[in-house]
C-alpha cells in the first residue's frame, strides 16, 4: 500500500460542509455544535489561526486556535479523521500551530478526558488551574 502524502495549509477560508464532515468523522464532533451551521461557521470565521491537513483534496485534520501570536495561543479544536489517526497528523498540526507564533508564546488547550494521555505523551503539561463559566450561566 502506498504511503499517503499529507499536505498542510494555513487559513480559515474552508468549505463549511467539509469542516463539519471532518468534525463528525473524529471524536471532536461529539463535543461541538456540528448541527448548528451558523455557529460552526462563526467558530471557523473568528478563529485567527487555522491549520489544516489534506490528503489530496480531502480535508483530514484541523487545528483551530485563537492567539495574540506573541504571548499565548489557545488551541480550541484539534480534529483528525478517524481513518487518519495514529499517523502523526495531530502532532504535526500542533507543531505547525505553535510554529506560526512567536517562539516565546505558550500553547494551551482543554483536553477531553479520553485525550489526556495523548497530550501528555506529546509533551503538554497538565495544568489543573483552569476555570470557566459554562454556556448559559451568568456571573
Amino acid at each position: 500500500m502506498a504511503e499517503k502524502i499529507i499536505s498542510y495549509r494555513q487559513g480559515n477560508h474552508l468549505d463549511l460542509d467539509a469542516v463539519i464532515q471532518l468534525y463528525r468523522a473524529s471524536t471532536l464532533g461529539e463535543r461541538r455544535p456540528v448541527d448548528d451551521r451558523e455557529r460552526m461557521a462563526a467558530m471557523l470565521q473568528h478563529a485567527n489561526l487555522v491549520i489544516t491537513a489534506w490528503d489530496g483534496e480531502r480535508l483530514v485534520g484541523i487545528s483551530r486556535a485563537l492567539t495574540d501570536f506573541v504571548y499565548t495561543t489557545y488551541l480550541s479544536d484539534l480534529a483528525v479523521h478517524v481513518d487518519y489517526q495514529h499517523q502523526g497528523i495531530g502532532k504535526e498540526l500542533i507543531r505547525r500551530t505553535k510554529a506560526a507564533t512567536d517562539p516565546r508564546a505558550s500553547l494551551t488547550l482543554l483536553a477531553a478526558p479520553a485525550a489526556e494521555k495523548y497530550y501528555s505523551h506529546i509533551g503538554f503539561q497538565h495544568m489543573p488551574q483552569a476555570w470557566r463559566i459554562n454556556a448559559g450561566e451568568n456571573i
